[in-house]
């Protein structure tokens, strides 16, 4: 095993992918010829959340597999791929990113680093950034806080090309820690005062390490920026998987999202389709 430092992340080399999907995943072996990308994801408002995220790619087809843990009981999470198939670097924020100085990070102040929505990760229908907000097609974490997500769509060639741009964003948060969302918590959403600030605000995010090598920020476009030292910061390399054998390993730090405009807020929300995954 031969072990290397990228910024403060370790990289990890020549290392079976049966490895890979062990780490804190479940599922059958990545197809040959596939490529799968790890993200950690990493908490955000304090929220004590974790998780671990596994992109594959084989031709157009994406498939994501998400373990998270410390979310809010019974209460739905908004989820996304977020970021740029452009070339521009983004990232995930950090607490410094909270401008009001009101102690709790906004979707809205988090937006500028991580940028817009790119794939809503839905448990069925669509996954148009349009569909960001359908709460009721997002997945809902069991009574330990846990979600388990997987599911495979079909993306444009854009994303096959710019995969480690992306990066994961879940939402939602349990400020004054009674099991759901509320306006006690932390007051009105930014984005809409009918619901509550916890249900939107962003609760962790995770980067695919080397996602913003070679992307050279440009100021003014879209909705975020970076820096080229940030981008140089976390270069690694895509698993590549052959013959069931990872070529390489790349880790990461991550996530993000919005929850929508529908009423998800206050007690657990009825949904017929699950987004369940072993």
């Amino acid at each position: 095993m031969i072990v290397k430092r990228a910024g403060r992340h370790v990289v990890l080399a020549a290392i079976p992918a049966a490895v890979v999907l062990s780490l804190g995943l479940s599922g059958p072996a990545l197809a040959e010829g596939g490529k799968a990308y790890q993200i950690d994801l990493a908490q955000l408002n304090a929220s004590g959340s974790s998780g671990t995220v596994m992109l594959t790619l084989k031709g157009k087809q994406l498939t994501v597999q998400i373990e998270s843990k410390g979310m809010v009981p019974g209460q739905p999470s908004a989820q996304h791929l977020h970021g740029s198939t452009k070339g521009h670097d983004f990232h995930c924020p950090d607490a410094t990113d909270d401008t009001d100085g009101d102690g709790v990070l906004s979707n809205t102040e988090a937006t500028h680093d991580y940028g817009d929505i790119n794939i809503s990760l839905t448990t069925g229908g669509d996954t148009k950034p349009t569909s960001g907000l359908d709460v009721l097609r997002m997945p809902v974490a069991d009574a330990k806080g846990t979600i388990r997500y997987k599911r495979t769509i079909e993306v444009g060639q854009d994303v096959v090309d710019h995969i480690k741009d992306l990066h994961v964003v879940q939402h939602g948060i349990d400020r004054n820690k009674n099991k759901k969302y509320d306006f006690e918590g932390a007051g009105k959403s930014e984005l809409d005062p009918k619901l509550p600030q916890e249900a939107t605000a962003p609760t962790n995010c995770g980067e695919v390490k080397g996602a913003a090598v070679g992307s050279i920020p440009v100021g003014g476009i879209e909705t975020g920026g970076g820096s080229a030292e940030h981008a140089a910061e976390h270069s690694a390399a895509p698993v590549t998987v052959r013959d069931g054998v990872a070529i390489t390993v790349l880790a990461v730090v991550a996530g993000a999202v919005i929850i929508g405009r529908k009423r998800a807020g206050v007690g657990p929300v009825r949904r017929e389709t699950t987004g369940g995954g072993a």
